[in-house]
C-alpha cells in the first residue's frame, strides 16, 4: 500500500488566527524559515495543526521551547549550553504532517532530526553536531496503540513508549507479551530500529525479530507499508538503526505467549563472597546454555564508602514458569549461585516488567507507572559503551576489570546472556548480526550529576573499554547500535568520504550486514537526505 501526498487545502479562519498570533510574537529576524516551513506544510497536508501546540521556538517562548526540547531527552550530557539546539521543534499530530515535513524540508533545504523516545545514547535523534541550523521533528504526539489479541498482533505508532505498549497488552491479556526492552520510557519508533532486546530475548529473540509490518515515510514524502517498500527496505529498518532510511511512523508487531505465572529473583554477591570468582566463572560457562525460559543477567556496581568500597554482583533472573520448576533448573545447572525458594517471587508478566525496570518494589508500584515517560534512572549525564564476549573472561581479566571499577563510585557494568533463540536466528536474517557464538553482551555505563565531571568520567569509561580489549570479540570488535557510541567513528557533514570512514564503525555494529545496508541506502535515498553522525552512508559516486 502506498499513500500518496495529501491534497492541498484552503487555510481555515482558525488557522489564520493562530498563524497571525504565532508570527506576531516571533521576531522578524527568525521568521523567514519558520514561515516558509509552515506555509509549505499547509500546502502538503489537509489535516490542520494548532501552532501553539505543535510548534515551539526559542524566540516565541524560550521556557516552553526548552521544556519541549528536554521533555524526552534522556542524557543530560547532550543538553549542555555548548550543545547545538534546533531552530524550532515541530510535533506532528497526524501521519500526513510527517510526510509534509519531509517534502518541505527537502524543498527548503532544511536539515532535521527525528525523535520518538529520546533514548539515543549520543542524542543524534535530537542534536546535530555536524549540521547547523537544524530542526527537530518530535513524534511524541503520534502514540496510538491497537492491540488485536485474536490475531496475536498490534499496531504501535512511533511516539508510543514500550511501557505504554506493555500496559495496553496487559489490559487485553495476561498470557501475551512482547520481547522488547525493559525500560518503559523507550520510544518504540527508534527502539526497534536497533534490534531491541529484553528479558524475553532467549525465548523469542529481539523485538525486531517479531515485526510483521511497518509504515515509513521515505525521502520523497511517500507513506509506505511493507508491500510498497519491498523486502530489502523492510529488512533494513529492522535493526539497521534509525535515521538512515526514512521516518518510522508505526510498527505491526507479533505478540508472543507468556505464562500466567513468571518467577523473578535477585541474588547479590560481593567481591568478598566470591573472591575466587567461582560463581562468576560458572555463570560465564552456563548462562547462554540454560533453558531458554531463563534469562539471568549480572549487574556489577560499586558499593560502600572509601574505607570499605567493593563491587557488588547482582544476579537478576526471570523464569517463564513457577518457582518450583526454576529451582530444579538452578539446582541442576547453576547450584553455585545458592538460589533459594525465599529468593523467588512469582508474579505476572506485566509485574515482571516493573521489577526488571528498576523501579522501587517495596511497596510494589501500580502498573500505571509504565505509562509515565520518565526513565527510572532519573535525569543524569552518562556515557556508555558495549562489547560482545565470545568466550569466558579468565580470572586475570576479571581482577583487572574489578580493579578498574573500584576507581569509580557510580560505575555500572551489565552482562546479558545470549543463547536460546538468539543462537537459532541467522545473523543475516535482519541487520542485527550478534547471534550464534556470542556468550554474552557487555554494557559499560557511567553516570554523573555535574557537567564539569564529564571529561573525567568519559576518560575513565574509555580506559575500561581499552582494558577489556583482549577479552572480547575482535576483527571486528563488535558493538550494539542501540548503545550508540560516537567514539567508534562518525560521519562528517554529508561528506562523500563518509563511506570509507563508516566501514570501520559500520562493521562493529552490523558485521557483513553493513554492506547490504549501504546498497539499500544508496537505492532508496541516493541523495543521503536522511543522515546523522552514524547514519548508513551511500556508496560513493564513481567519477
Amino acid at each position: 500500500m502506498e499513500i500518496s501526498k495529501p491534497r492541498p487545502t484552503i487555510f481555515c479562519i482558525s488557522f489564520l488566527a493562530l498563524y497571525i498570533s504565532f508570527v506576531t510574537i516571533t521576531p522578524a529576524s527568525s521568521n523567514s524559515l519558520q514561515d516558509d516551513f509552515i506555509k509549505c506544510l499547509h500546502k502538503n497536508t489537509n489535516v490542520d495543526f494548532p501552532l501553539d501546540k505543535t510548534f515551539f521556538t526559542p524566540e516565541r517562548n524560550s521556557s516552553i521551547f526548552t521544556e519541549a526540547f528536554e521533555s524526552t531527552a534522556q542524557n543530560q550530557r547532550l543538553l549542555t549550553k555548548e550543545m547545538p539546539k534546533p531552530g524550532f521543534i515541530f510535533k506532528p499530530v497526524h501521519e500526513s504532517h510527517v510526510q509534509a515535513s519531509v517534502i518541505c524540508s527537502k524543498k527548503l533545504g532544511i536539515h532535521f532530526r527525528v525523535r520518538s523516545g529520546g533514548h539515543d545514547y549520543e542524542g543524534v535523534s535530537y542534536v546535530s553536531r555536524i549540521e547547523n541550523p537544524f530542526v527537530l521533528i518530535d513524534l511524541s504526539k503520534l502514540r496510538q496503540i491497537n492491540i488485536d489479541i485474536e490475531d496475536n498482533s498490534a499496531w504501535v505508532q512511533a511516539g508510543a513508549t514500550i511501557g505504554e505498549l506493555y500496559y495496553r497488552i496487559a489490559e487485553k491479556s495476561k498470557i501475551h507479551g512482547f520481547p522488547g526492552g525493559v525500560y518503559p520510557s523507550l520510544g518504540i519508533g527508534g527502539h526497534i530500529t536497533g534490534g531491541a532486546y529484553g528479558s524475553l530475548m532467549r525465548k523469542y529473540g529481539l523485538a525486531a525479530d517479531n515485526v510483521l509490518d511497518a509504515k515509513i515515510v521515505d525521502a520523497n514524502g511517500k507513506l509506505l507499508d511493507r508491500a510498497a517498500m519491498g523486502e530489502d527496505l523492510f529488512w533494513a529498518i529492522r535493526g539497521g538503526s534509525g535515521g538512515s532510511f526514512g521516518i518510522i511512523l508505526s510498527w505491526k508487531i507479533k505478540l508472543v505467549p507468556v505464562p500466567e505465572t513468571i518467577t523473578v529473583f535477585t541474588v547479590t554477591k560481593t567481591l568478598k563472597q566470591d573472591a575466587s570468582f567461582k560463581i562468576l566463572l560458572k555463570w560465564q560457562q552456563v548462562a547462554d546454555k540454560l533453558v531458554e525460559e531463563l534469562f539471568l543477567r549480572v549487574f556489577f556496581t560499586v558499593v560502600g564508602n572509601k574505607a570499605n568500597k567493593t563491587v557488588s554482583m547482582a544476579y537478576i533472573g526471570q523464569f517463564l514458569g513457577k518457582k518450583g520448576t526454576l529451582m530444579e533448573v538452578m539446582e541442576k545447572d547453576f547450584p553455585e549461585l545458592g538460589l533459594t525458594q525465599k529468593d523467588c517471587v512469582e508474579m505476572s508478566w506485566i509485574d515482571s516488567i516493573i521489577y526488571n525496570s528498576g523501579f522501587p518494589t517495596n511497596p510494589p508500584p501500580p502498573i500505571e507507572i509504565l505509562l509515565q515517560a520518565k526513565s527510572p534512572l532519573g535525569k543524569v549525564y552518562f556515557k556508555a559503551k558495549s562489547d560482545f564476549a565470545k568466550e569466558p573472561i579468565p580470572v586475570l581479566g576479571l581482577k583487572g576489570m574489578f580493579k578498574k571499577l573500584l576507581e569509580e563510585d557510580a560505575a555500572l557494568v551489565i552482562w546479558t546472556p545470549y543463547g536460546g533463540k538468539m543462537d537459532k536466528i541467522p545473523e543475516s536474517e535482519i541487520p542485527f548480526p550478534h547471534r550464534n557464538g556470542t556468550n554474552f553482551m557487555i554494557q559499560y555505563y557511567r553516570s554523573w550529576s555535574d557537567s564539569e565531571e564529564s571529561n573525567k568520567r568519559i576518560k575513565w569509561i574509555r580506559e575500561l573499554y581499552s582494558y577489556m580489549t583482549p577479552y572480547v570479540s575482535s576483527n571486528p570488535r563488535q558493538a550494539y547500535v542501540n548503545y550508540r557510541d560516537l567514539d567508534l567513528g562518525q560521519n562528517k557533514n554529508n561528506s562523500k568520504s563518509n563511506f570509507l570512514e563508516a566501514k570501520r564503525w559500520g562493521a562493529k555494529y552490523f558485521k557483513d550486514n553493513f554492506n547490504r545496508l549501504v546498497r539499500i541506502k544508496t537505492k532508496v535515498d541516493p541523495e543521503n537526505f536522511f543522515r546523522h553522525e552514524q547514519s548508513i552512508p551511500t556508496l560513493p559516486v564513481r567519477s
